[in-house]
C-alpha cells in the first residue's frame, strides 16, 4: 500500500473515528414519514403490504426497510461479544471449527484414512459417524495417528450410547499420554432426537445421559448430551420451530437430569447444539443470534454457579432440505450461501454437506469441495477475523429480536404442555412442524418458493442415471437412521416405547424428482412446442415462460423465434410431431389466433394457452381448456398433462 494513501487513512480515522465525529452532516436528515410518502406515491395506489411487505415462513412480517428508530425496542443492543447474554457470540473472536464427517459404522481404517487425509487438507474437526458397538480396539483403529488434544473429534449418530463410548474414549485418551484438559470433543448422545426421529425413547435414557455426564469428569471439554434442532429443519419445520423446539429439547434435559442429581454446571457444560442452515440468508443469521440469547436466559434461570454455562455451544450443518438431485452442483451455491450465514453469526463449528450427499456416497471430490467451501470464507474472504459483521444492523438486530420473541412465544407454549416429551407425545410439536412443511410444500409447488434447477430454470435434456434413481428411490426408514450413511444408529439399551408419530425427514425437491423420474422412465419423452406468433416481446417472454414449465417435468421443448402466422406454427407443430403445442402471443391476440390454431390442430396435439388472457372466458366456451401461468401450480398441473399423456 503506498505510504501518503496508508497516512491519509490514519488521518481520516483520526480526524473522524477517534473524535467520533459525525460524518455527511451535509445532508439534511430524512424522516420516515417522508420515505413514507415517496414509497406511496412510487406505488401508484398498489397494496403497499401485498408488494413490499414479506410474509416469512416463520410468521413474522418482513418490511422493506428498517431504520435507526427500529433499534428503540431491541433489549440487547448494549451487549459485546463474549458477554451475556451472548448473541453477539459466546467469544470474543469470530474463529469457527471446519468439520467433515466420516462413516465409521463399518469400515474403521477407511474412516481413519479419509479423517487423516481431511486433517491435511484443512479438516479441524473430525466428524465420526458411528453405531452401538464401538470396542476399545475399534476406537484404536479408528483413532490412530489422531491427536485428541490438538483437533477436536465428535462422534454422530450414536444416539444413547454416550456413557460407554464415554468411558472408552477417556480411557483411549488417557492411553495415548493426551493432555485431558485439552482434549475438545462430543458425543452425540441425544435420546430426544432419536424420539422426535424416530418415534421412540429407552426407558433409561436419562439414566444413560447421567452417567455419561459423570463419566465424563476428567474431560472438562468434552460435549455429550447432544440437542439437534436440525432434525427439525429436515423435516421441513422453519426456522422459529427449529428454534422454539431446540430450546424445549435443551430445558428438558435440564429438568430431567436435574431431577436425577445433576448441577445446571455439569448439565449445560455438556451439552451442544446442532442447527440446520437454511436458505433465508439474513434469517439463518438471526436464528443463531437469537439461539444464544434465549438459551443463555433459560440457563440463567437456574441460578448456575459458573457463567460460562450460559453459553450455547453450536454446531452448525448446511441445509439437507434444500438439497436437489436436479442440477446437483446448484447444491455447491446453496452450501456457500448457507455457510456463510452460519459464519457471520458465529457459530462454533460448521459441516458444509456434499453437493451430491442426496444420491451418491462420499468421494474424494465431493468432500474437497464441501471442505474448501468454508476455508474459502476463512483463507480468502477472512470471514473469521471480525466479530460479529452484523451487529447494528438495523434489519438483523430487528429480526434477531422478532425471531427471539417468536421462538419464545412457541416455547412457552411446549412448556405449558409439561415440556417437549409431553409435548411431542400429545402431538403438538408434530402438527406446528407438518402444518409448516405443507405451506413450504405448497409454495414449491406453485413456484412462490424457488428450488433453482428443480421447480424454476431446469437444466432442459438433463436425466439421471438409474444408480441416481435408485439412491432417489423411497426407502423404508428406520428408527433412528443416520443421516449420513443410512445405518441404523439406535443404541438404546432399555426397552425402547412408542410414544409419538416421529417427524419424517425429506427434501423439498423430492415431488418434484418424482415428477421428472416419471416422465423419464416412461419410455417416452413428450415434445412441448412453442407456438409463438403476434408480439415479438410477449411471445418471447411466454415462449420462455412455458418452456421452462414444461421443461421441469422432463419433456422435450422446441422453442422458435416466431411464426409469421398461425397457420406456419401449427404445420410446423405437426411436422415435428408435438405432444403439446403451446400458443405463445399476447392476450390481444389470443381471442382470434388461439380458436383458429385449435381448428387446425384438432385432436393431434393438447393445446396450452401461455397466460391468463383477458379472454380466457371466451375461450373456455369455444372448448379451449389448458392454461398455465404464474397463478398455476406447476406438480399438479404437470401431473395433469402426464395422465393426459398416458404417462
Amino acid at each position: 500500500m503506498p505510504a501518503d494513501f496508508l497516512r491519509e487513512l490514519l488521518n481520516l480515522k483520526s480526524k473522524y473515528i477517534m473524535s467520533n465525529e459525525k460524518l455527511f452532516t451535509e445532508f439534511p436528515p430524512v424522516s420516515t414519514e417522508q420515505w413514507e410518502a415517496v414509497i406511496t406515491k412510487d406505488l401508484k395506489g398498489a397494496d403497499y403490504n401485498k408488494k413490499l411487505v414479506w410474509k416469512a415462513a416463520e410468521g413474522m412480517a418482513v418490511r422493506p426497510y428498517y431504520r435507526a428508530a427500529d433499534l428503540q425496542h431491541v433489549k440487547h443492543m448494549n451487549a459485546h461479544p463474549g458477554e451475556f447474554p451472548y448473541v453477539r457470540g459466546a467469544k470474543d473472536n469470530n474463529r469457527w471449527l471446519v468439520r467433515q464427517t466420516y462413516c465409521a459404522c463399518a469400515d474403521r481404517q477407511k474412516a481413519n484414512a479419509q479423517a487423516l487425509d481431511g486433517l491435511m487438507k484443512g479438516v479441524d474437526s473430525l466428524g465420526f459417524c458411528v453405531k452401538n458397538g464401538l470396542e476399545e480396539a475399534d476406537l484404536e483403529t479408528l483413532l490412530k495417528g489422531i491427536y485428541l488434544d490438538a483437533v477436536e473429534v465428535n462422534f454422530v449418530g450414536c444416539a444413547c450410547s454416550g456413557t460407554e463410548l464415554t468411558q472408552k474414549l477417556v480411557a483411549y485418551a488417557k492411553k495415548s499420554n493426551a493432555k485431558l484438559g485439552e482434549v475438545a470433543a462430543s458425543i452425540d448422545a441425544d435420546p430426544l432426537r432419536e424420539l422426535t426421529a424416530g418415534g421412540t425413547l429407552a426407558s433409561d435414557a436419562f439414566d444413560r445421559l447421567k452417567d455419561g455426564v459423570l463419566a465424563a469428569a476428567e474431560l472438562k471439554r468434552l460435549r455429550n448430551v447432544g440437542v439437534s434442532g436440525a432434525v427439525v429443519h429436515n423435516a421441513g419445520g422453519s426456522a422459529v420451530q427449529e428454534l422454539a423446539f431446540a430450546l424445549s429439547m435443551g430445558n428438558e434435559y435440564l429438568v430431567r437430569l436435574t431431577d436425577l442429581g445433576l448441577t445446571v454446571d455439569d448439565v449445560a457444560r455438556r451439552m451442544k447444539f446442532t442447527f440446520a442452515v437454511g436458505a433465508s440468508y439474513f434469517m439463518e443469521i438471526a436464528k443463531i443470534r437469537a439461539a444464544r440469547m434465549l438459551w443463555a436466559n433459560i440457563v440463567s434461570a437456574y441460578k448456575p454457579q459458573k457463567s460460562c454455562s450460559a453459553r450455547m455451544k453450536i454446531h452448525a450443518v448446511t441445509s439437507a432440505w434444500n438439497q436437489t438431485a436436479y442440477d446437483a452442483y446448484v447444491n455447491l451455491l446453496r452450501g456457500a450461501t448457507e455457510a456463510m450465514s452460519a459464519a457471520i453469526a458465529g457459530v462454533d463449528s460448521l459441516e458444509v454437506l456434499r453437493f451430491d450427499r442426496p444420491f451418491k456416497a462420499a468421494s474424494e471430490f465431493s468432500n474437497r469441495i464441501a471442505r474448501n467451501t468454508q476455508i474459502l470464507l476463512k483463507e480468502e474472504a477472512h470471514f473469521d477475523q471480525v466479530v460479529d459483521p452484523a451487529a447494528g444492523s438495523y434489519y438483523i438486530e430487528t429480526l434477531t429480536q422478532s425471531i427471539a420473541e417468536e421462538a419464545w412465544k412457541l416455547f412457552k407454549q411446549v412448556e405449558e404442555k409439561g415440556g417437549y416429551i409431553a409435548a411431542f407425545k400429545a402431538g403438538f410439536i408434530q402438527e406446528q412442524v407438518k402444518a409448516t412443511a405443507q405451506r413450504r410444500d405448497s409454495s414449491i409447488a406453485t413456484r412462490r418458493e424457488i428450488l433453482l434447477g428443480t421447480n424454476q430454470y431446469p437444466n432442459f435434456g438433463e436425466t439421471l442415471g438409474d444408480d441416481v434413481r435408485t439412491a432417489l428411490a423411497p426407502k423404508e426408514a428406520k428408527a433412528s437412521a443416520c443421516p449420513r450413511c443410512g445405518c441404523d444408529g439406535s443404541n438404546s439399551s432399555g426397552k425402547a416405547t412408542l410414544v409419538g408419530e416421529p417427524l419424517k425427514p425429506y427434501r423439498g425437491a423430492e415431488a418434484f424428482e418424482a415428477l421428472r423420474i416419471k416422465t423419464e422412465t416412461s419410455g417416452r419423452q413428450p415434445l412441448a412446442f412453442m407456438l409463438t406468433f403476434g408480439s415479438l416481446a410477449m411471445c418471447r417472454a411466454r415462449a420462455q415462460f412455458a418452456a421452462n414449465f414444461f421443461a421441469v417435468a422432463g419433456f422435450k421443448i422446441t422453442d422458435n423465434n416466431r411464426f409469421a402466422g398461425v397457420g406456419e406454427g401449427v404445420e410446423a407443430a405437426l411436422a415435428a410431431k408435438a405432444d403439446v403445442v403451446v400458443a405463445c402471443s399476447s392476450d390481444d391476440e389470443y381471442a382470434e389466433g388461439v380458436p383458429a390454431i385449435a381448428e387446425k390442430l384438432g385432436s393431434r396435439a393438447i393445446l396450452v394457452v401461455a397466460g391468463d388472457p383477458a379472454c380466457k372466458e371466451e375461450l373456455q366456451a369455444k372448448g379451449i381448456s389448458h392454461f398455465i401461468s404464474v397463478k398455476s401450480n406447476v406438480l399438479e398441473t404437470l401431473k395433469g398433462y402426464q395422465k393426459e399423456l398416458g404417462i
